[in-house]
């Protein structure tokens, strides 16, 4: 074929317009003497056009051409281009799969078993595919021989002649025949452990149920039995050796290659258990020690070989176990940690591209198929089914699903699983990643029936279907349990309500009926309302079980909707603003704080629509707002009302991006740097008191003296306050400080500052809907005993004679808060030389704080408390940690400008920085103090009033723990890193603060 140099050949065009993606290198081939009696034939071309990757086809077929004797290559040339049947099967395979290639060049002669079909061969069973192993005596001969038969199967599913679900139950029957081949070669080799006991093989996972991948391994159970006469312990040895010679013969790799892996990890005990037990000993291990995990892959047991009455023994005896399941004690913990995926051992740049464990991936379905059938599958037989989508048509069928969300999952999962199977089939290797070559790509979508754009079109249907299985939590789990109570389609099957019940009680909800209640209260009617709550329920329930307490979600959220249920923003924000709803449900189920905020003014449910909602605003714009309403206010009372709402609609703010944070949602995933969290908290909720206080002070004064007190006054910030570290239950902690204006005598003002600070409280804690904030000014000099208010010169005659140095080490957290600025410089300018000493402080100082500290641990913790969980007082907790910083900073404040800082976070920093305290003892203080501010959070967040232990309760504590990051059932961990970290801690307090070393 030569052509003018410079031009192309026909041939090169028509290679080209058949979809070669190499038509120089075809071209090549075609010239080759083995193909000259049909290079030029255009039914070969065509054929060849017609395959997945019509490059690979041709190189395979020229392969098994030149590998053949020249009689065996004219029969089959001559037999390829007469038999359309023939060609399309041979070039089909040829075309999708490299491997079966390489393995008709090296058994040139396998072609011959896809000349002819009869009926029986469109559809094999487990005894056709045994006729075909039937030969082999060896792990070689079976190997070939298997090759040989998935040559057969892999061209009926290439060519279209079976579907999705006919091929991988004939997968599993070839696995099926394959285990009894190898088992009887193994008796073969050992008549006389065969002659010693019964051995029998069941199979699990997708070979139990007859939805085998091309390369998978095959999950087995063996059970075995001593026969009669022979001892138990000799039958047992005897029947593990016969078990795992048979998994050599599949498993090992010789120079016919390997089958597949023999998998016999789902066994009691896994790999830690014996291979080989016997039926009783499965028994006892199940009734006493299984996970709800081992029922769930039990559901798929089917005994496949060796004694077919022992295997039919063991599922018969093990079903009862498997359906009884969802009566088990820890069922619902154990189908909530089931129901989260499990991608965290995923690499990230594969995650997207995986199509078994990756979002949107085969697992979700056939996990939640599974636990349908679980929880359903005890009061109706119809649901003991091994395979996934037999099980899902029963679920339609009995109306446990819907039937168009079972048909759209039913089209994704099939669609799924096709690419799955030719991805494997390219070069039979066990792999669930798509690829991201674009000639992969290629020949995988047109393997899927692509051919105009295949690469789009395969990307573009693999996100469609992937998105499906997405949201399929919502569509099979909670969307019936809206149908059951809507009942807006007479005659349809849908969920009793006893089994709606029996499914909101498996996914967590303790108590269903309540549950169905306000369901049905919800989305019951024909109203547009009703409407919309039915498209949002589904999704929220899944997000509320996702949480500690799905039963107190549910019912806030039909508290929220009747009290916004008539107005037009508040679905239309949920249904329209995508994390609205995500951050509702969050907020709403993870503990009685911030719903409590929120139910006082339900409209504030509008921040977690904003994209900017959830950023706490800073104490210049808090101030400014609520001066201004002070400004607009007719009384005092009216006008610290407005301020305390500010203040509580702020708190909502702070507690709802707290939890969101820490929860994560699917778009977001949970902040890992629970340092940050615990300062924006602390920042935040010192800010909005601070600005709250200001309002109460400006209202006070103008209530009586106008626009100007007749004192200059300032509130100074002490204690966790003044730290910027304040928790949600914190008091704020101050001193007042006042200096007469010009002409007003002492008493007078005295007087003034007086009744503002009475008056200032009196507002702050006045009964309302709204939280208190509560003023301690119990730090104030001759603490309880001296006055409430002192002038600066008051305070700087009463600090340079009479001060103790437990009150220098208290205004190491002094900070201006409100009032007068200038004045409150001054008090900070007054106060610095005793909290930061020249020189720092003397021996008899340093020995002070540490009798005080130790006096206060013996003294001050609560009688019955757990020393090494008490967050405040504790081992290794907040006071130890602080107590250690302050004492740093009273010794080398004086040098270290980094150390003074009112924040324990930053002063430890500056003293690490200083070199002050070795790196790894200030990560592990710091480590420490975080844990423990995130835990009196945690608990406020929960029980809605303060604490510093952790709760006795077991859901407010699963509550705590999910705050934290632990996941349903690792309550315990939580407890035990508590007090490793805090542990660790106290260690470094002991040599740094107490000088033990």
């Amino acid at each position: 074929m030569t052509t003018a140099p410079g031009r192309r050949s026909s041939t090169f065009t028509r290679l080209l317009r058949h979809g070669f993606t190499d038509p120089s290198a075809a071209e090549q081939l075609l010239d080759l003497d083995a193909l000259a009696s049909v290079r030029s034939d255009p039914v070969l071309l065509e054929a060849l056009g017609a395959t997945a990757d019509p490059d690979l086809a041709l190189r395979g077929l020229v392969r098994i051409v030149e590998a053949g004797d020249e009689g065996e290559r004219q029969v089959l040339l001559d037999t390829l281009v007469t038999a359309k049947p023939l060609r399309d099967r041979l070039l089909g395979v040829l075309g999708a799969s490299e491997a079966l290639g390489d393995h008709l060049a090296r058994h040139p002669r396998d072609w011959q078993a896809l000349v002819t079909y009869e009926s029986a061969d469109l559809h094999p069973g487990v005894a056709e595919f045994e006729q075909g192993l039937a030969d082999a005596v060896d792990p070689d001969s079976l190997r070939v021989a298997y090759r040989r038969c998935l040559l057969t199967l892999a061209a009926r599913d290439v060519c279209g002649t079976t579907g999705l679900a006919q091929t991988a139950a004939e997968l599993a029957d070839l696995a099926t025949a394959t285990l009894r081949a190898a088992l009887a070669i193994a008796r073969t080799s050992a008549p006389e452990d065969a002659a010693q006991c019964r051995l029998a093989v069941v199979a699990m996972g997708k070979c139990g149920g007859r939805e085998l991948n091309y390369v998978s391994d095959v999950d087995v159970i063996f059970v075995g039995e001593a026969r009669d006469g022979v001892d138990e312990t000799k039958a047992m040895q005897a029947a593990t050796r016969l078990a795992a010679h048979m998994m050599r013969i599949c498993s090992d790799t010789t120079v016919e290659g390997t089958i597949w892996e023999v998998d016999a990890n789902l066994r009691p005990e896994g790999r830690n258990g014996p291979l080989v037990r016997t039926l009783s000993s499965h028994l006892a291990y199940y009734q006493r020690w299984a996970k709800t995990w081992e029922f769930q892959a039990l559901l798929k047991a089917r005994a496949v070989a060796g004694d077919p009455e022992l295997g039919a023994e063991y599922v018969e005896a093990v079903s009862p176990l498997v359906w009884g399941a969802a009566d088990r004690e820890n069922f619902v913990p154990d189908v909530q940690k089931m129901r989260r995926r499990v991608v965290d051992n995923i690499p990230a740049d594969r995650i997207e591209r995986e199509l078994k464990l990756g979002p949107g991936g085969l697992r979700d379905v056939e996990f939640a198929v599974q636990l349908l059938q679980l929880v359903h599958g005890r009061s109706d037989a119809s649901l003991h089914s091994g395979s996934t989508l037999e099980a899902l048509r029963a679920l339609a069928e009995g109306g446990y699903v819907g039937r168009a969300d079972a048909a759209q999952l039913d089209e994704a999962y099939r669609f799924l699983r096709s690419m799955e199977h030719r991805i494997q089939l390219y070069r039979l290797r066990r792999t669930h990643l798509v690829p991201e070559d674009e000639a992969d790509l290629r020949r995988l979508g047109r393997s899927l029936g692509m051919r105009t754009d295949p690469v789009a079109e395969l990307n573009k249907a693999w996100k469609r279907h992937a998105s499906v299985v997405r949201r399929l939590h919502e569509k099979i789990f909670y969307r019936p349990l809206l149908d059951a109570v809507a009942q807006l389609a007479p005659g349809e099957s849908r969920l009793s309500a006893k089994a709606a019940a029996i499914r909101l009680e498996a996914l967590g909800y303790a108590d269903p009926a309540a549950a169905l209640r306000h369901l049905e209260a919800l989305s019951s009617g024909v109203t547009r309302k009703a409407a919309i709550q039915r498209t949002l329920l589904p999704v929220l329930l899944g997000w509320f079980a996702d949480s500690a307490d799905p039963d107190a979600g549910l019912l806030g959220f039909r508290k929220v909707s009747d009290a916004l249920g008539k107005t037009p923003w508040y679905l239309r924000l949920l249904r329209d603003e995508g994390a609205a709803a995500e951050n509702l449900a969050r907020v709403l189920s993870a503990g009685r704080l911030a719903p409590d905020l929120l139910m006082r003014a339900p409209e504030a449910v509008a921040i977690l629509g904003d994209p900017e909602g959830l950023t706490p605003r800073t104490r210049e714009h808090l101030e400014q707002e609520v001066l201004a309403a002070v400004g607009r206010a007719g009384d005092a009372e009216s006008a610290v009302a407005v301020v305390r709402g500010v203040r509580r609609r702020e708190l909502f703010r702070t507690t709802a991006a707290d939890l969101i944070g820490s929860y994560g949602t699917e778009d977001s995933p949970a902040e890992q740097d629970h340092g940050a969290l615990v300062d924006r908290v602390g920042s935040a909720v010192t800010d909005l008191n601070a600005a709250t206080i200001a309002g109460a002070l400006r209202a006070a004064v103008r209530e009586q003296w106008g626009d100007t007190l007749p004192t200059r006054f300032a509130v100074i910030g002490m204690g966790r306050f003044g730290g910027h570290e304040l928790s949600y239950g914190s008091d704020a902690d101050v001193l007042f400080v006042h200096q007469p204006r010009e002409g007003v005598s002492d008493e007078e003002a005295g007087r003034a500052a007086n009744a503002v600070v009475s008056e200032m409280r009196r507002l702050l804690q006045l009964p309302t809907a709204d939280p208190p904030l509560l003023i301690d000014a119990d730090l104030r000099p001759e603490g309880r005993t001296g006055p409430m208010v002192r002038t600066l010169k008051s305070y700087g005659a009463y600090y340079r004679r009479w001060s103790l140095v437990w009150e220098s080490q208290a205004l190491l957290r002094a900070e201006h808060m409100a009032g007068d600025e200038e004045l409150g410089r001054d008090f900070i300018e007054l106060v610095d030389p005793l909290r930061y000493p020249m020189e720092g402080l003397g021996e008899d100082a340093v020995r002070e704080i540490r009798r005080l500290k130790a006096r206060m641990e013996s003294e001050r913790m609560p009688r019955g408390a757990d020393p090494t969980l008490h967050a405040k007082l504790g081992r290794g907790g907040l006071s130890d940690v602080e107590w250690t910083v302050q004492l740093l900073q009273m010794q080398h404040g004086w040098a270290e400008p980094g150390l003074r800082t009112t924040r324990t976070r930053e002063a430890l920093a500056a003293a690490c920085a200083a070199d002050l305290i070795p790196a790894e003892d200030a990560q592990t203080l710091d480590e420490a103090w975080v844990l423990a501010a995130r835990v009196r959070n945690a608990v406020m967040l929960v029980r809605g009033r303060p604490g510093d232990t952790f709760p006795s309760d077991a859901r407010e504590l699963a509550a705590v723990g999910r705050y934290l990051g632990y996941e349903p059932g690792h309550v315990g961990d939580m407890l035990d890193d508590y007090r490793r970290i805090t542990r660790r801690a106290r260690a470094v307090v002991e040599e740094r603060f107490y000088g033990a070393a």
